[in-house]
């Protein structure tokens, strides 16, 4: 009896001091993660991609019809951003380097709803691109609609 006692004690003294480890190596939470923390996940060799489009005139007019076609569901129409998707006129999606952009949009978020667009042709996905970072940044688009009379 006294040895089963004392198995069951030395159990619980290794399963807790293992509890006590685990807890001790978890990293703090700061906060909710962003909704654009996606972005820092693109590797470097596609953050270094260069938008092969950014100076042709017609990626703008086909990246807007792109957008509504399969974008602006989510994103909203004047792509700010709904419930179900985040706002790409946000700093932190218009100062993103357009590879970061491709990458998130050939491979998607699936688990946060964002499909993968790889089957959409590669000009297309850079012309979708040139239309939102032609956008600009939301504080950009506010000021617009103030200067207005």
């Amino acid at each position: 009896m006294r040895i089963v006692t004392l198995a069951g004690i030395s159990t619980l003294l290794v399963t807790s001091l293992c509890f006590v480890c685990a807890a001790q190596n978890k990293p703090e939470k700061t906060g909710p993660p962003s909704d654009y923390s996606e972005l820092e996940k693109a590797p470097a060799k596609y953050r270094a991609k260069a938008n092969p489009l950014a100076k042709d005139n017609d990626s703008i007019p086909a990246g807007k019809i792109l957008f509504e076609e399969h974008c602006a569901e989510c994103h909203g129409e004047n792509a700010l951003g709904t419930k179900k998707a985040p706002n790409l006129r946000a700093k932190e999606v218009q100062t993103a380097p357009p590879g970061t952009l491709f990458w998130i949009l050939s491979n998607g978020i699936v688990r946060k709803g964002m499909p993968v667009w790889s089957k959409l042709p590669e000009p297309q996905r850079w012309q979708l691109i040139t239309f939102v970072q032609s956008l600009g940044p939301l504080e950009a688009a506010e000021n617009k609609t103030a200067a207005k009379p």
